[in-house]
């Protein structure tokens, strides 16, 4: 293994992944992937479309063995980790761009749905508020994958900054 990448057991923290109001098992199964595939300790959906709890058919890499699944209701109903920070990601105008974003060690991140936004319940309970500098909203697929990216290269970069103090 090509000693520059970052080494997953060294990640610090944990991270779940989720939408509200999911409905395209298309975008689902392509989040799920993309969680497995950078370590995410949870996925969950909350208020999803009977097609999206159809794992099996809308996710290849079978996630759903891999990873926990949360389908709630309502938000009030996703099991919360001790001191673990909610994480919005929205185009809202007070949403600090992803960029300049300094990941908790212990976080849940939530996107909004396909077709409109963070319910203001939801957006009332983040600690903090992200959105991705884009002309227009994109894919939630897309947009889970780079938050997980940008989440992954901070703590890669973090890692390497720690190796390098110690003796």
């Amino acid at each position: 293994m090509n000693q520059r990448y970052y080494s997953p057991d060294k990640q610090r923290g944990f991270f779940g992944i989720g939408v509200e109001y999911l409905s395209k098992p298309h975008n689902a199964g392509s989040l799920y992937r993309t969680a497995h595939a950078f370590h995410a300790d949870f996925v969950f959906a909350i208020n999803a479309t009977k097609q999206v709890k159809q794992l099996d058919k809308i996710d290849t890499s079978q996630t759903h063995r891999h990873v926990p699944f949360y389908f709630c209701e309502t938000l009030q109903e996703l099991p919360m980790p001790f001191q673990c920070e909610l994480v919005g990601v929205e185009l809202l105008d007070e949403a600090d761009f992803l960029p300049d974003f300094q990941h908790p060690e212990r976080a849940i991140y939530i996107l909004g749905p396909e077709k409109g936004i963070l319910q203001p319940e939801t957006v009332a309970q983040c600690q903090h508020l992200i959105k991705i500098p884009t002309k227009f909203c994109v894919n939630v697929g897309i947009a889970g994958a780079l938050i997980l990216y940008d989440r992954y290269i901070k703590q890669a970069n973090r890692a390497q900054r720690e190796r390098k103090i110690l003796p």
